[in-house]
Parts: C-alpha cells; sequence; structure tokens
C-alpha cells in the first residue's frame, strides 16, 4: 500500500473513531440544555390585563388606552425603591403610579378611586387562555413550575387562588421577601439559592423585555412569550427562546 494510501486509510478510521464521541457529545449537550425549573412571570405573563382596561380607564374618565402607561409607570417607580433603597409593595406603586398619570394627563382622581380601580381588578385577574391547557402538559412532562412576581405574597396568592393556577405550581415566590423588584440580578440570584439549584437550570418565562434582560444577565435561561403589544428590549441580550404561547413553549421543551 503506498503512503498516501496508507494516509487515507488513517484518516478515515480517525473520523470514523471521532463521529460516535461528537455525536455523543451533542446529545449531552441538548439533554443539559433543557431546564430543571421553569420560573413564570406572573402579570401579563400568565394573567390577562385586558380586564382592567374598563376599572382604570374610568378612573381616568374613559381613557383606557393610558392603562399601558399606567404599568410602565408602575414597573419604572418599583425600580426607583429599589436603586434608591425604600421599598413600597406593588400595590402602593400602583395606586401612586396611576394618581401621577391621572395628573399628567390633567384627571381628577382620588386616592381611594385610584385605589378601588386597581386592587380589587387586579386580585381578580383571568388566565390567558392557553395557560391552563399549557401548565398541565408542562407539569405533565416532569418541570418543576414556580413564580416570581413582583406582587406581594398575599395578593399573587389570592391571584392564583382567583385563576385556578394554584395546584400548577410547586411554589410561589414574591420579592416582597428581599424587598428587590425585578429585574434586579439580585432577585433572580436569591430565588435560584432558594431553588438551591445552578442559573443555567433555571428558564425565567416572562411577557416582559425587561423581565427576561434580567434573568439573562443572571444567568438564567430565558424565554419570551411575545403576548399582543410586548416587545423585546433591543439593545438586552436576546432571550433562548421566542413563542407566542404556552403551546409553542411545551412544544419546545419536549
Amino acid at each position: 500500500m503506498s503512503l498516501i494510501s496508507s494516509l487515507k486509510v488513517i484518516s478515515l478510521s480517525l473520523v470514523l473513531s471521532i463521529v460516535p464521541s461528537i455525536s455523543q457529545a451533542h446529545e449531552g449537550h441538548q439533554h443539559s440544555e433543557k431546564p430543571k425549573v421553569l420560573i413564570f412571570d406572573v402579570n401579563e405573563t400568565l394573567l390577562d390585563l385586558t380586564s382592567m382596561r374598563e376599572s382604570v380607564g374610568k378612573a381616568l374618565g374613559g381613557r383606557e388606552d393610558l392603562l399601558p402607561l399606567w404599568f410602565s409607570t408602575m414597573l419604572h417607580h418599583s425600580l426607583v425603591d429599589t436603586v434608591s433603597g425604600s421599598y413600597h409593595d406593588f400595590g402602593q406603586i400602583g395606586v401612586a403610579a396611576l394618581s401621577m398619570v391621572a395628573k399628567n394627563n390633567n384627571i381628577a382622581i382620588t386616592n381611594e378611586q385610584a385605589k378601588t380601580a386597581i386592587v380589587t381588578p387586579l386580585l381578580s385577574l383571568p388566565p390567558h387562555a392557553d395557560v391552563k391547557a399549557g401548565l398541565t402538559q408542562l407539569k405533565a412532562m416532569g418541570y418543576k413550575l414556580v413564580s416570581l412576581t413582583n406582587s406581594s405574597n398575599n395578593g399573587v396568592k389570592t391571584q392564583f387562588e382567583n385563576a385556578g393556577l394554584m395546584s400548577f405550581f410547586d411554589a410561589r415566590y414574591s420579592i416582597e421577601d428581599i424587598k428587590i423588584y425585578k429585574p434586579d440580578l439580585r432577585a433572580y440570584e436569591w430565588v435560584i439559592k432558594k431553588l438551591n439549584i445552578e442559573p443555567n437550570q433555571a428558564m425565567m418565562v416572562a411577557a416582559h423585555g425587561w423581565d427576561v434582560a434580567g434573568a439573562k444577565e443572571a444567568g438564567l435561561q430565558t424565554t419570551f412569550i411575545a403576548r399582543p403589544g410586548k416587545t423585546l428590549y433591543p439593545l438586552a441580550k436576546k432571550p433562548d427562546h421566542i413563542v407566542k404561547d404556552l403551546s409553542e413553549l411545551v412544544a419546545l421543551l419536549k
């Protein structure tokens, strides 16, 4: 056999010996990418805020179009609390935010009117149409499901009870326990420590670009649920996955 022929045989043998190893490594990598725990945001991700348009709109003199501005103002000032070392619960911030939106739009509103417009409707939000079926399938697939929310402990407990979601979740976590609002990285680090897992063993599922951005920076896997009207922050790291609803998430994680 010529030298060239011998080299070809050796090269082929090396390739054939390496291929199974590459395949096994790839399979192992795929397996390691699957999260052990799915961490869900609550408001807008699981629960539909559409029903609040009427109550908030009524308090704002019929301006239902101001609901997104109110919600973003509430989120904005929750972070003001965090960076300034202060803390008020999400309900208090929500009332204050509604008063601010009203004032900026020359709408007269009392503190009691703001509270009435927010608290009761917020506690009785319905789940999105895909949520119960999706959670049922994810649970059946063996995933541990937990929630992580900026709402208070009592608030999210009441929300889940009213929405019929209690049985799906192994645990509910509220930033109330550490008084640091998402997307501060410490909020995600705290829940990962509570779960006793590595960050990349968890997947944050949220309909907010700021939430998946924070979780991604904290080392978690992330999935953005593109609910209507929701978009990603273009300057943040991209999430691992983008889905339109929980049925797509189920298909992704099978």
